[in-house]
């Protein structure tokens, strides 16, 4: 069951519940069904926690990657650099390249990085207009719940 229907259950719950002489609006409900249903509904509401705190977890596993991969270049590019200075004019040319090398490395590094940041980011994004959107499900079903006990407390004056 969704959330939505766990909410909906909850309700029919409550309205069942057999109201208690002398005591305006209140009523015996199934307390064990009840918590149930809360159980249910604390279990249908990790997943997108879950699914937040993974992106996280690609991110993070993302950029260590692109860093590694980065670190890598370098590395090579400085071992390439290291053998071809054995001569003078060589030692030139194998600076330069060097460079250029490593500036290539590190645009890269950085290219890789706010990618994986964007990416994340809009991801988390809209699991948070998600989860939002859920949330205000949530407060407009309990409006919902209330106004419906409110009712029913009118009806039994």
């Amino acid at each position: 069951m969704n959330v939505d229907e766990l909410l909906n259950l909850m309700e029919e719950t409550l309205e069942e519940g057999t109201a208690m002489p002398f005591s305006a609006g209140k009523r015996v409900v199934d307390v064990d069904k009840m918590r149930d249903i809360i159980d249910d509904v604390r279990a249908n509401l990790p997943d997108e926690m879950r699914q937040s705190k993974k992106i996280v977890e690609d991110r993070e596993r993302i950029v260590q990657e692109a860093r590694q991969e980065a670190d890598g270049i370098i590395k090579q590019a400085e071992e390439r650099a290291k053998v071809i200075t054995s001569e003078q004019e060589i030692v030139k040319r194998a600076q330069k390249r060097g460079v250029e090398i490593l500036t290539t490395a590190q645009n890269q590094a950085r290219e890789i990085s706010k990618s994986a940041t964007t990416y994340c980011e809009t991801i988390l994004k809209n699991t948070e207009e998600t989860m939002a959107r859920s949330i205000a499900d949530v407060k407009n079903t309990r409006m919902n719940l209330r106004s419906a006990a409110n009712r029913g407390q009118r009806r039994m004056k």
